[in-house]
């Protein structure tokens, strides 16, 4: 088939790579996302998908927005059959889903109709999900509302974040999202309407989402802060400063007892209690500075008997 693909950050690159490597069908075209400051620089850059599909020769389309009439002209030309999707990060308007025949197919990484939405990796590990996957349906002007083509299912470890579970399903996905098209085109792959139980929605998560809340058990705390690991990244603060957070473990003892926010450092590990256990800080990042290990920071601030993480 004559596919354009449509994808923006990092995760969807696996699927056009999948695609591109396939026998079966031609890349005729990416959309992503308009080039966009980044760096210290601050330069304009291309994504991660734009940038694979320069080495690759194909036509980069970045309208800002899918419903510009220059965009939809230049869809109807190049005449796909089907426009694959993976995070591209704009809603396409009717005008765009109804030019390829076989329409918009998105790879969405969650079981629907579970966490639709923008964060559903996030919000798979921030409550507690022991398996997860990925989907690929049709798309329609709802939010991740459509048929049902085919699903993988991914289990969620005890301490994968949400950067390190993400590269799994894009991987796992890729093969999925060719093993759709070839169906498609096949002719052996029917979608399925979604089940009108067990809807949920992830939205986007914001920096104030990512805020420990040390009041909360530790477990809480520690799906919190694999769930926002890399982005945004967990944070508390510390001395009227923000401190960024990486993974925290529980440890596992009750012989230990400390407030909920207030930090223990010992010779090689630094505590912070909670409503439950004590959790042990992994990697800190002081405001303006590199990360660092836990105690390497404690002993560096000096830290005094009671002193909390608010």
């Amino acid at each position: 088939m004559r596919l354009l693909f449509a994808g923006t950050p990092e995760p969807a690159v696996p699927a056009l790579r999948a695609l591109l490597d396939s026998p079966r069908h031609r890349v005729v075209g990416v959309l992503t996302r308009p080039d966009a400051p980044a760096g210290r620089g601050r330069r304009l850059m291309r994504s991660p998908v734009g940038a694979l599909a320069d080495e690759a020769g194909i036509p980069v389309l970045t309208p800002a927005r899918p419903s510009d009439p220059a965009f939809l002209d230049t869809l109807r030309e190049l005449a796909p059959d089907c426009c694959p999707v993976v995070a591209y990060g704009a809603l396409v308007p009717q005008a765009a889903l109804e030019v390829p025949v076989n329409g918009w197919v998105n790879l969405h990484f969650s079981l629907l109709p579970a966490w639709r939405g923008a964060a559903p990796v996030q919000a798979a590990i921030r409550y507690g999900d022991d398996i997860t996957g990925a989907t690929t349906f049709l798309l329609q002007e709802g939010l991740d509302t459509g048929p049902i083509y085919g699903v993988v299912t991914e289990t969620v470890g005890d301490t994968d974040t949400a950067g390190a579970l993400l590269q799994r399903l894009a991987t796992s996905g890729a093969r999925l999202l060719t093993a759709t098209m070839d169906g498609i085109e096949d002719g052996t792959m029917v979608a399925h309407p979604q089940p009108a139980e067990g809807v949920s929605h992830a939205p986007k998560v914001t920096v104030a989402d990512a805020r420990v809340d040390w009041t909360a058990p530790a477990v809480v705390t520690d799906r919190l802060v694999r769930s926002v690991t890399p982005e945004p990244g967990a944070w508390t603060t510390f001395r009227d400063g923000r401190l960024g957070l990486g993974p925290v473990r529980p440890i596992r003892t009750d012989q230990i007892e400390l407030k909920p926010g207030e930090l223990r450092a010992q010779k090689r590990r630094v505590l912070v209690g909670t409503a439950t256990v004590p959790v042990e800080l992994g990697e800190v990042r002081p405001t303006g500075r590199r990360a660092m290990p836990a105690p390497d920071w404690a002993r560096g601030v000096r830290i005094d008997p009671g002193e909390v993480l608010v």
